[in-house]
């Protein structure tokens, strides 16, 4: 099975996806884990991606390829994978496109797990965690016992810089822009599942699994 992942942040895809990699005995892949570890083990892309990554530049699509290129010739691929984070937009799905369709190993499914945008801001700016222990709580779904106190150690609770409303909103209206016509694409491509991404995670992941056939 070979699936591009696709959600809004906090829309839960990073639960499901381990899910699926346990179901399907297929590797996760992230592109921030790939470069994070092409980095870590200077080989020619690492060191490439690196250069851009110390200027506080994007590292180009053409590099990004080439690592998730390397990435999906080892044997841990050859039943499958889930691609993560990438693609964000059309110009790298159709390249991605290009670049699987030259090995012989095109997408099967593009999986969409779609939340609405008031959950999200929920999801997302209920966040507090923990400064001592790093327990996470939710004040809308998960709250903790006492307001601002963890409940294992007592530790006072916070709210992340990066999960403030603003910068939430302001990643969510990015995705937005990036990922609409991204769905568009796939959907032309006729590999387009959505599956909506409220409710308990396991009765998500049967809806998954049934979108799969599997």
């Amino acid at each position: 099975m070979r699936i591009v992942l696709l959600g809004a942040p906090g829309a839960g895809k990073g639960t499901q996806a381990k899910k699926l990699v346990e179901k399907y005995g297929i590797p996760q892949i992230s592109t921030g884990d790939i470069l994070r570890k092409a980095v870590a083990d200077g080989n020619p892309l690492g060191k490439e991606a690196k250069a851009y990554m110390d200027k506080g530049e994007l590292v180009p699509d053409s590099v990004v390829i080439g690592l998730v290129k390397e990435r999906l010739t080892r044997d841990d691929c050859k039943k499958g994978f889930i691609l993560d984070g990438f693609p964000r937009n059309t110009a790298q799905a159709e390249v991605l496109d290009k670049v699987l369709n030259e090995t012989n190993i095109p997408l099967q499914v593009a999986l969409c797990v779609d939340v609405d945008m008031e959950i999200l801001m929920k999801r997302l700016t209920g966040r507090r965690t923990c400064r001592q222990c790093g327990q996470m709580y939710n004040i809308y779904f998960s709250p903790p016992q006492k307001e601002s106190v963890c409940d294992k150690c007592g530790g006072e609770l916070y709210q992340r810089d990066d999960d403030k409303e603003e910068t939430i909103r302001r990643r969510l209206e990015v995705y937005e822009a990036q990922t609409a016509p991204l769905i568009e694409y796939y959907k032309n491509k006729g590999i387009l599942k959505t599956v909506e991404g409220t409710g308990d995670i396991d009765e998500i992941f049967a809806n998954i699994c049934s979108i799969l056939g599997a």
